[in-house]
């Protein structure tokens, strides 16, 4: 009976590793088309088609395209606050843990595909009470993020701050505007300008200098 169990086991973790595994492709199809289409202009079809399978596998996987969405967003945001996470506990100064977030937060380039990808899903947001969802829990976890490091700061005597939720929800508010002006107008916003901003605004909100900064 164990022999039979155990062979049992195998088949359906096998079955089990193929469905996650035609789960992923399909969220990483997803992503793809709603970087090329947008995300109200991306159909079941479009994902079928870039993947070459029919409409009706990703309806067993995904009931409906705002249920392939949603898992798509909430599959990014995993990664991104994971990582978030792990530089708010990496060691260090409190500035230096500041300005680690600040920097990760900011794009890499204007073509960094996560913040297109959420700028699209902002203005599908508008409309889509499912995307407001989850423009909502991931605001929420950069908040968090910020006002951790600034909390830190404060009890290790660092940073000055009456408010670090406040503080932190400035902070992410301004970096969101100045990034979709980034994004959108090469020409007004260069990158290092903008981190330059990101670090003139925190040194103010924590009661420092801004050459209490890096440089770089």
């Amino acid at each position: 009976m164990r022999s039979a169990d155990g062979a049992g086991g195998g088949t359906r973790g096998s079955r089990a590793d193929q469905a996650d595994h035609r789960r992923a492709e399909l969220l990483d199809a997803a992503r793809r088309v709603v970087l090329e289409r947008g995300i109200s202009s991306t159909r079941v079809a479009d994902i079928a088609k870039a993947t070459n399978v029919s409409g009706g596998l990703i309806h067993y996987h995904f009931a409906t395209k705002d249920d392939l969405i949603t898992a798509m967003l909430r599959t990014t945001i995993d990664g991104e606050v994971g990582r978030l996470k792990q530089l708010v506990q990496d060691p260090g100064t409190g500035v230096e843990r500041l300005d680690r977030v600040l920097r990760y937060y900011i794009p890499r380039s204007r073509a960094d595909q996560s913040w297109l990808l959420w700028i699209d899903a902002f203005a599908a947001g508008l409309r889509e009470a499912v995307v407001q969802q989850i423009l909502l829990e991931l605001e929420s976890g950069w908040i968090g993020a910020l006002e951790q490091v600034i909390l830190s700061g404060v009890d290790s005597g660092e940073f000055t701050c009456d408010d670090p939720r406040g503080a932190a929800e400035r902070i992410d508010g301004m970096l969101d505007g100045l990034i979709i002006r980034y994004t959108l107008h090469p020409s007004v916003l260069s990158r290092r300008r903008l981190l330059e901003h990101a670090r003139i605004a925190a040194a103010r909100e924590v009661g420092l200098s801004r050459a209490d900064f890096p440089d770089s």
